[in-house]
């Protein structure tokens, strides 16, 4: 009895010690005592929320903590109520035939109903607004090509004239053309690759996701995204920041032996900022002459 007692008292103390750290109120303050946004703050409980739709999928973690640690505490209670109560003593024996419980079958109910409220009236709506309900072009998104690779991450942009490259597998270079734009089509001389993905806040983005080999997972913790790249498939993810920093992608998605490598900054702009970088990225290289070399 001593035994369960100390466990049963550890076991709740655990419990309580992980509700508290992964519930979002508790890591936010941690993540905003700083006053900076970046990934050096991402405490120990959730990440720092920078996305417009974040906020609801935060809420339904935290009702769902709550209610876990309700049923835990409840049935932790009757647990140490029955080892008690039903303990082996002298002039006690056990009873044979099963007992009616209505209060149980009652309880289990509500369970279930409340569950129910939590998938019908929570999770389908918010999985609907980040998988179905994609920004229109009024919306004014910005479309961005995230292909995956072991054992990194390629971001395509459009550049100035907003038109994509043409792309074809037989002009892949790892050094020089990771994801095999096409060297004679026009619209993609100013196209941007790179291993970077560069954003502007309060500005829709919709990713499209594919993948050159395996299976990926493009994860993007602050922004509370997270989509499979699958071979042969592009599938659209859209969001929206609503602060500036630096932050991180990865890969949630075991891909190999060097998955733990498969890092991306994730750089949050201004739209000033955004549109200085575009400029830059998307201009030709400076050619040098080999007088520029002599002394």
């Amino acid at each position: 009895m001593r035994i369960c007692g100390r466990t049963s008292i550890s076991a709740l103390a655990g419990m309580a010690l992980l509700f508290c750290l992964a519930t979002p109120g508790f890591a936010q303050g941690i993540a905003d005592a700083s006053g900076s946004a970046s990934v050096a703050d991402y405490g120990y409980g959730l990440p720092p929320d920078v996305s417009a739709h974040g906020h609801g999928i935060d809420q339904l973690i935290s009702i769902l903590h709550w209610f876990m640690a309700a049923l835990f505490v409840g049935w932790g209670i009757f647990f140490v109520y029955c080892l008690i109560r039903f303990r082996q003593r002298a002039g006690h024996a056990a009873v044979a035939h099963p007992v009616k419980a209505k209060p149980a079958k009652a309880l289990e109910i509500g369970v279930i109903a409340f569950e129910a409220v939590l998938l019908l009236g929570f999770s389908i709506p918010i999985w609907g607004s980040v998988k179905n309900d994609l920004p229109t072009e009024a919306d004014d998104p910005l479309r961005v090509r995230v292909i995956a690779e072991q054992f990194n991450w390629n971001f395509h942009y459009a550049g100035p004239d907003g038109a994509f490259g043409r792309t074809n597998p037989e002009f892949i270079s790892e050094a020089t053309n990771p994801i095999g734009i096409d060297p004679g089509d026009s619209a993609g001389a100013d196209d941007i690759v790179t291993g970077e993905l560069n954003l502007p806040i309060e500005r829709p983005v919709i990713c499209e996701i594919s993948s050159k080999d395996v299976i990926h997972s493009f994860s993007i913790p602050v922004m509370r995204i997270k989509q499979d790249a699958i071979p042969g498939m592009r599938i659209p993810v859209w969001f929206e920041a609503r602060k500036t920093g630096t932050f991180q992608v990865a890969c949630a998605q075991l891909c190999g032996n060097n998955h733990y490598k498969m890092l991306a900054p994730m750089v949050l702009h201004l739209p000033e900022a955004f549109a200085d970088w575009v400029r830059e990225a998307s201009a030709p290289a400076e050619e040098f002459d080999e007088d520029d070399f002599e002394d």
